[in-house]
């Protein structure tokens, strides 16, 4: 997994920002759209004005800020990456990454099902589950829960040839895609796209549900390159077109450039790709939001306030302006006010300095 790399150092602390960027940029689009996933468009407005959501708003007991399972996911994806990078610089081993994912998304299920980190099954170790803040049951996706109960980690030397996966094969929901950017913040965008779609085996058969992961985990890697967000995608769907089945995801995000490039910005637009709650709509609404506002803040807004999926789609959205921006170029006092900020951006720091000393 990891790749030769001498940065100099201010590569180092542009790469450092970027994966930050990433992850609480991520956190920060979840934090927005978590309070009003269900609702429709017109609910949100008559909520919270016509411009809808502006801001972080309240959510369940009036708490400000709280994450979704979307950023529990990813941080637990991080952790699994950490690790693998860890073992393969300190031991030589190289592969046995998607045992690893596995195994945290395990300990992922285990915050779901326990009241805190006192009752977690000793046997699933420290880490994050030693975090009392994620234990915490934020409207899971079912696939998610039934398949990483299923304790099936795919093999990574498959080809990806489209034919349905082991573990929930007709499932496509985008709890595939939600938690798959960490990914392509340590590898290359080919990698980066494998090991993403892999992982969502772990949880998702469709191949549109894996390859819509595999298709945001490339396209992170390309912005962490230093990529437009534009070129990114156009290079994605390239890649795409290489693997048996990948028409659906590759008219999604096709549609999401047209719509983007027409201009005018606007949330019935966004709501014209589908509602978010399956893997090609979500990453859609996502990358037309990134594109669509040429202000950080105004595309995660514009990401949340549709009829669907807002956490999910605020998440990818905010992934994707993170690693195209970097920590610094998110909207800071947003940033202040998520949950578990603090211990996100130090997950942040570590995998960025395994990439770097891998």
């Amino acid at each position: 997994m990891n790749q030769p790399w001498q940065p100099s150092w201010e590569a180092a602390a542009v790469y450092r920002s970027r994966v930050r960027g990433c992850l609480l940029g991520g956190a920060v689009g979840d934090a927005l759209g978590y309070p009003v996933e269900f609702a429709s468009l017109d609910r949100i407005r008559s909520l919270h004005g016509e411009r809808g959501v502006t801001g972080l708003v309240p959510g369940a007991h009036g708490v400000v800020g709280r994450i979704s399972d979307d950023t529990q996911m990813t941080l637990f994806t991080v952790e699994a990456l950490v690790q693998a990078q860890a073992r393969e610089r300190e031991k030589g081993i190289g592969g046995g990454w998607s045992l690893l994912l596995r195994q945290a998304y395990e300990r992922w299920l285990q915050t779901q099902s326990k009241p805190g980190p006192e009752e977690a099954e000793p046997s699933y170790g420290g880490g994050l589950l030693a975090e009392a803040w994620l234990y915490a049951r934020r409207a899971p996706g079912n696939a998610c829960l039934s398949g990483v109960a299923q304790m099936y980690h795919p093999d990574p030397r498959l080809p990806l040839d489209g034919s349905p996966g082991q573990v929930n094969p007709d499932s496509k929901g985008c709890g595939a895609v939600m938690r798959s950017a960490p990914f392509g913040l340590v590898n290359p965008a080919d990698a980066a796209f494998a090991m993403a779609a892999r992982g969502a085996q772990i949880t998702h058969g469709h191949p549109t549900g894996y390859y819509a992961a595999g298709a945001l985990a490339a396209i992170v890697a390309h912005l962490v390159a230093g990529d437009s967000l534009e070129g990114s995608v156009l290079r994605t769907l390239r890649l795409l077109e290489r693997h048996p089945g990948h028409e659906e995801t590759s008219a999604a995000l096709r549609e999401a450039l047209d719509l983007a490039a027409d201009g005018s910005p606007a949330a019935e637009k966004a709501e014209s790709l589908g509602a978010g709650w399956v893997a090609e709509q979500a990453l859609a609404i996502g990358v037309y939001c990134a594109l669509a506002e040429p202000r950080v803040k105004d595309a995660l807004l514009l990401s949340v306030n549709h009829s669907g999926d807002s956490d999910s789609t605020g998440s990818i959205c905010g992934n994707l302006l993170g690693a195209r921006h970097g920590d610094v170029g998110l909207p800071h006092a947003l940033v202040e006010r998520v949950e578990g900020r603090a211990r996100i951006a130090a997950l942040a720091d570590d995998l960025a300095a395994e990439r770097v000393r891998g």
